[in-house]
């Protein structure tokens, strides 16, 4: 009889132990869904500011064509993109274009001294300020996440209940093309 008693207590505490490990790393997994959707909104909103800004720059450079349709398709491809790494890798093209739109934009100083373009430059600051801090946030969650199943208990259940690791949203082996300034060549 003490046996089995002992048996059942042991069997209880497994089954917690199974339970508590499982919400938490449910837990972890929503808040680096939660963290990803706040970057989402971020990029969506500057996705937003990109038909504004290539218009007014449209107004005062027509004749940078090249550059405008570059920065239009590199919207385009982050409006499209889906999952982690194909968004960091179209965020970052659209980082470029827009480096490159910007490096054209010194070459008209009415351009430059236009209320409108001023603005959208403003809000495009704000945002990519927020974007950094939301990478910062879902890195960090995903961080966690990634070492919560790998830590035991949990490293026993995580994979055989479906839970693999995250991706960070990093810039990776593009970081030293998005820190590169954008060169401008007239001719």
């Amino acid at each position: 009889m003490l046996a089995l008693i002992i048996i059942v207590v042991i069997l209880v505490v497994l089954g917690l132990m199974l339970m508590t490990t499982y919400n938490r790393l449910v837990g972890l997994r929503q808040n680096a869904n939660q963290a990803f959707a706040d970057i989402d909104v971020q990029l969506k909103q500057r996705q937003d500011l990109v038909p504004n800004l290539v218009e007014t720059v449209k107004g005062y450079a027509a004749h940078e064509s090249g550059t405008l349709e570059a920065v239009t398709a590199a919207r385009a491809a982050a409006a499209g993109a889906t999952n982690v790494q194909d968004r960091v890798q179209a965020e970052n093209a659209l980082t470029g274009a827009l480096r490159q739109l910007f490096a054209v934009s010194e070459a008209y100083p009415d351009l430059k001294a236009n209320a409108n373009f001023i603005r959208l430059q403003d809000e495009l600051t704000d945002i990519e300020n927020k974007l950094a801090a939301a990478r910062r946030f879902f890195n960090n969650t995903v961080s966690e996440f990634n070492a919560a199943i790998q830590q035991f208990p949990a490293v026993l259940i995580a994979a055989p209940m479906g839970f693999a690791p995250r991706t960070f949203f990093d810039l990776g082996e593009d970081r030293t093309a998005a820190e590169t300034a954008p060169q401008v060549k007239f001719t």
